[in-house]
């Protein structure tokens, strides 16, 4: 191998190398493609480059990071027809453009002239088009020859990959999002339209199953307790059945890990309060604080919460009280690395965290409503078959006293259940 050959291999090899950590980095995909392209161009030693995600139905390139250019609009947007679709998609490795080459794989009715460009590289993923690299000019206007073409090969398909995830991943949020805009179109929520959708969150993981509705269930039941009024309670249901809408892009073999995620894990995890809060910010809901609500219900009084470390005063009581209810669930749940606690257990726990972690007068709610579920006196019971009571009603109430007394000294005066209810 002549020595060029060589050292340009080694080149391309080190960009891949240094690519890697880069594309793994808590980043904005913004930020990614701009560090993308210029692997890119300097593996192929040129002074121009774009790099363009693909979607279809409309067929579009748009472009999300362009270099040395001095005239492309930002976005660049190049329409594709089916044969220019299917050109891209078939070919093999980089192409050098010509004059007699452009309209194979381009149209000229977007806002780029496709003659910009002197070398494409289409990004394929799973044999389907995601994207495209588009090169300018090299130094000295040199032409693109079998070295570079080579290089960019090689780290083109490493590309597409992160090209094809983001688009995964912006047509995941957007597909919720229609169809909760299609929900909301529909002069309101019912009921049994967002317990469908609940059901629709949780089938996915295996390990959840039910836990939207569960929520929601303990949720109003707490609301309730609190005598809010019914349009509150009615709120807090339906932020329940959505709570966890941002699971949906969280990969499935993470809720089925039987040891503790590891901390990039536990923040693939967290985010899904961030990618919730996004798919319903752009709905319009009959309740207002339903975004809030997603974002929020991991924020803990203490500060020690995720996504924002929001303080007790800084959390609407509407997120704090899911919170309550998703923990309750969590803790009484199977998951892959523990047993289900038991109700005594889990209610024992949830007072010695209030007020620190939790609501301490959304805790006495949630004792007021279990000791109405342990004597019968409930309309309908709260817990169902999920999980038994194995708590005594006079072991809730020195549960609620206990609460009392912690929360009194801080002038905190709660409400506590009365023996007869």
């Amino acid at each position: 191998m002549p020595r060029n050959n060589l050292r340009r291999l080694l080149r391309t090899v080190e960009a891949l190398s240094d690519l890697g950590p880069e594309l793994t980095a808590e980043r904005d995909f913004a930020q990614i493609a701009q560090l993308m392209l210029a692997a890119l161009m300097e593996a192929a030693g040129a002074r121009e480059g774009a790099l363009f995600t693909f979607s279809n139905k409309p067929s579009l390139l748009t472009s999300v990071a362009a270099r040395g250019f001095t005239l492309l609009p930002e976005p660049a947007i190049i329409p594709l027809l089916p044969r220019h679709v299917h050109a891209l998609t078939a070919g093999r490795g980089p192409v050098v453009l010509n004059e007699a080459t452009y309209d194979v794989f381009f149209s000229s009715n977007g806002n780029v002239a496709p003659e910009l460009f002197k070398c494409v590289a289409p990004l394929k993923a799973a044999g389907k088009l995601a994207g495209l690299l588009a090169l300018g000019r090299r130094e000295g206007d040199a032409l693109y020859e079998d070295d570079e073409l080579d290089a960019l090969d090689l780290l083109s398909s490493y590309v597409a990959l992160a090209v094809h995830n983001h688009n995964l991943a912006q047509t995941l949020t957007q597909r919720v999002s229609e169809n909760l805009r299609l929900l909301a179109s529909l002069h309101g929520f019912y009921d049994n339209a967002l317990e469908a959708f609940a059901t629709a969150i949780d089938v996915k993981h295996v390990n959840i199953h039910g836990h939207s509705l569960r929520v929601a269930r303990y949720a109003a039941a707490i609301g309730e307790a609190m005598e809010l009024d019914a349009s509150e309670v009615a709120a807090l249901r339906s932020a329940g059945y959505l709570h966890d809408i941002g699971k949906v892009a969280v990969d499935k073999h993470l809720f089925g890990k039987p040891s503790a995620l590891d901390p990039d894990e536990f923040r693939a995890m967290a985010d899904h309060t961030v990618v919730g809060h996004q798919i319903v910010s752009g709905i319009q809901f009959p309740w207002p604080k339903i975004p809030e609500i997603v974002r929020w219900h991991h924020e803990r009084a203490d500060g020690s919460g995720y996504p924002d470390g929001l303080l007790m005063s800084e959390v609407p009581l509407a997120a704090r009280i899911i919170g309550l209810a998703d923990t309750f669930d969590a803790m009484t749940s199977a998951r892959p690395y523990r047993e289900p606690l038991t109700v005594g257990g889990t209610l024992s726990e949830l007072v010695r965290l209030a007020p620190e972690k939790y609501d301490p007068n959304a805790v006495q709610a949630l004792l007021i409503q279990i000791r109405r579920d342990s004597v019968g006196s409930n309309r309908t019971s709260l817990l169902n078959d999920h999980v038994a009571i194995n708590i005594a009603p006079t072991d809730i109430d020195l549960l609620a006293a206990s609460l009392q007394h912690k929360v009194s000294r801080g002038r905190l005066i709660l409400t506590p259940p009365s023996p007869s209810s």
